[in-house]
């Protein structure tokens, strides 16, 4: 228990404070930029080709599938990474068999069912969703193109074992992906909200799931 405890206080110190104790003062918190938007269904509506309509679809969609808020739990190593430039967990953390973490240190030791405040001047608070976890090793999206993710996305056999169907329910639905759009003060959400990316990603489904080049 005592070196779990010094293992937890330790993150606890990294997550808040490492600035400060480098230099000896504390970096000014970042502000985050302004929210991107995502457009809505029926801007597409005027693309008469159904395959270059369902590609724009995804494009767009693509504005949340590749932005750092979603990549940060899809990494190409089966280790997380966190903030908008996607450095390293810190403290350092590895998935686990499940996507959990590690006997005796799961993701949920830390990350709790909600965000947990913190007093740090750069760390605003800890994430936290009941379901914090890593995506699948199947659906490790970092370091590939648009192209290449909605491909996989598509398959079965690297997407989880999704059908279109259950992809767009998670995509639309699911209240660990809908984190992104609420990740608390000083996180840049995702673009848009997630009913419309849900939207977009079932008018992709409808017009083919054709994917972009």
């Amino acid at each position: 228990m005592r070196a779990h405890s010094i293992l937890m206080l330790a993150g606890v110190v990294a997550l808040t404070g490492a600035v400060a104790l480098t230099t000896g003062q504390a970096a000014a918190p970042k502000t985050a930029s302004a929210p991107q938007t995502l457009k809505p269904v029926s801007a597409f509506a005027a693309i008469s080709d159904t395959r270059a309509r369902s590609q724009a679809l995804f494009v767009e969609a693509g504005k949340v599938i590749q932005h750092p808020r979603c990549l940060n739990c899809h990494p190409a190593d089966r280790t997380p990474t966190q903030g908008m430039m996607m450095k390293a967990h810190n403290p350092p953390m590895r998935a686990g068999e499940a996507g959990h973490g590690v006997p005796g240190l799961p993701c949920l030791s830390c990350h709790h069912a909600k965000n947990v405040p913190a007093m740090g001047e750069t760390i605003r608070s800890v994430p936290g969703d009941p379901k914090w976890a890593l995506a699948p090793q199947e659906m490790a999206w970092q370091g590939r193109s648009l192209g290449q993710i909605c491909a996989q996305i598509k398959d079965p056999s690297r997407n989880g074992g999704k059908t279109l169907a259950e992809l767009h329910h998670h995509m639309a639905e699911d209240h660990l992906v809908g984190w992104g759009w609420n990740p608390g003060v000083g996180r840049e959400p995702a673009p848009g909200d997630q009913k419309r990316f849900g939207e977009l990603i079932k008018a992709w489904i409808d017009t083919g799931a054709a994917c972009p080049a």
